[in-house]
């Protein structure tokens, strides 16, 4: 990267971001920290109010507004990507948001680059699922809005919620600290009645209330929950090699049956290690992948699942 698009890239920083810290930008642009000083006294040199103290870093002085910033069509595909991605992935209040923000990304851009985006847009597919005639039941409308409101300002959540396969209905309230998306958008929070984290899917909310009460700050986050749970399942490790056909399916759920380490074998294979308490769980999993999984270890998990293959054969054949 050359200096004028450093430079210009440290204007777009300083105006997303309330502080930005002199390291990280070096680390970011890969030249050294008296550089990135160096060009900060450029910018203030140009007439950039710059606010800046010993050990918190640098700000724009309030008020202080950026001209527009043109983007890159490399830049405006992926933003495109991304719109594709929210239309398909997250419920319809959250599309029409992405969709609003993409139209002002439009209004900025060369008339070129916006023809471009044109003909590209109906070349761009999002499966919900990654596999054709699957429905997915998409969450209700502005859910996923909400909760992300609630992860920012740690507030308390009030849900209707239809638990498991026979839609146990039940009212839950929870202090909420991240979402992701696996086959479906989950939701993990401290539930209240259950005094312990849960997962909940955002496609069993059947209603979603935003109560006025903030919860305490939390160092917990979506990784320190899958880590406290394999640490509770723990018992032995269950060692499973996935073909390279399986993969994408297995990363969808491999966090509900302890996964805690990975590697990919020369061949192109998964091998995942699992570590659960309840291992006849994950055999009954592994059935979905007949053909496409190995176990490596222990024994008694292939004899279980052998026993489970053989029992549907003489149920179903």
């Amino acid at each position: 990267m050359n200096r004028f698009d450093r430079i210009t890239a440290l204007l777009i920083q300083l105006q997303a971001k309330r502080v930005v810290k002199g390291p990280e930008l070096a680390q970011r642009y890969g030249v050294s920290l008296r550089t990135i000083y160096r060009d900060l006294r450029t910018l203030e040199e140009a007439g950039v109010p710059l606010c800046g103290e010993a050990g918190v870093g640098y700000s724009l002085a309030e008020g202080y507004r950026l001209p527009p910033v043109m983007f890159s069509r490399e830049e405006a595909t992926a933003l495109l990507t991304a719109e594709k991605l929210a239309s398909q992935l997250t419920d319809a209040h959250t599309a029409q948001l992405n969709g609003s923000a993409m139209d002002k990304l439009r209004a900025v851009l060369r008339r070129t680059d916006r023809d471009f985006l044109e003909d590209l847009s109906p070349r761009i597919t999002i499966l919900k699922t990654g596999r054709p005639g699957t429905p997915v039941i998409p969450p209700a409308s502005n859910t996923h809005q909400a909760l992300l409101q609630a992860v920012a300002e740690k507030r308390v959540v009030g849900l209707d919620y239809r638990a498991g396969y026979q839609a146990t209905a039940s009212q839950r309230e929870i202090e909420p600290i991240g979402v992701y998306f696996g086959h479906y958008w989950h939701v993990v929070g401290f539930c209240r009645l259950r005094q312990e984290f849960r997962d909940f899917r955002l496609d069993r909310i059947v209603g979603l209330h935003l109560r006025p009460e903030h919860f305490a700050p939390r160092p917990d986050t979506l990784q320190t929950y899958w880590q406290q749970l394999a640490e509770r399942r723990q018992t032995q490790p269950l060692v499973v090699r996935f073909a390279p056909c399986a993969v994408a399916r297995v990363q969808e759920n491999k966090h509900h049956f302890g996964a805690a380490q990975e590697l990919t074998t020369a061949s192109g294979e998964l091998e995942i290690t699992f570590l659960t308490g309840q291992p006849c769980y994950l055999a009954r999993w592994l059935l979905l992948f007949a053909g496409q999984a190995t176990i490596v270890s222990p024994p008694e998990l292939r004899e279980q699942v052998r026993e489970l293959a053989q029992q549907a054969f003489q149920h179903f054949g």
